[in-house]
């Protein structure tokens, strides 16, 4: 009997360390980044200047007008003009000299032979509809004829009249 009471008394203290680990992944793995994320969103709502470009969480693409404590004005169109709360920017654009940077480096990365025009005509697709006279006669738009198609039912009963 001694023996199994030690036995259980090892397995309860293996249990414990279990848990703490368990504790101690979920404390480093998700609550600790979400916290850093948070401090930086924070950061960066606090630090927005007029004159800078944002985008709300709703995807808008606009200009800091004016900031106070908790709201920005910013304007969505030239002349328009809406007040939002600073947590509903989600991010500052960078400059739009960066961003042109960016585009040509992209640019020259791509080969201009990549890119082939689909000029055979075997590539083309006809996306014209069937009008008037030509759909009632029964031809497509390039005069090929339409075979009819029968209506099919697969309901049980849908010959019979409903009551």
């Amino acid at each position: 009997m001694n023996l199994a009471a030690q036995n259980s008394g090892g397995s309860g203290s293996m249990t414990i360390l279990v848990l703490l680990a368990m504790v101690l992944v979920f404390y480093f793995l998700l609550i600790r980044p979400q916290n850093k994320r948070r401090r930086e969103q924070v950061a960066m709502q606090s630090a927005i200047e007029p004159g800078a470009k944002v985008i709300t969480t709703a995807g808008m693409h606009a200009t800091v007008v004016e900031t106070d404590d908790d709201g920005v004005v910013l304007e969505i169109a030239p002349g328009v003009n809406a007040r939002f709360l600073k947590q509903a920017i989600m991010q500052v654009v960078k400059d739009d000299a960066d961003a042109e940077d960016d585009l040509t480096e992209d640019d020259d990365a791509v080969d201009d032979d990549a890119v082939e025009p689909a000029d055979e005509a075997g590539d083309r697709v006809e996306l014209t509809k069937e009008t008037g006279r030509d759909a009632a006669a029964g031809a497509t738009a390039t005069g090929e004829p339409v075979e009819p198609v029968e209506p099919v039912t697969s309901a049980k009963g849908a010959d019979k009249p409903s009551a």
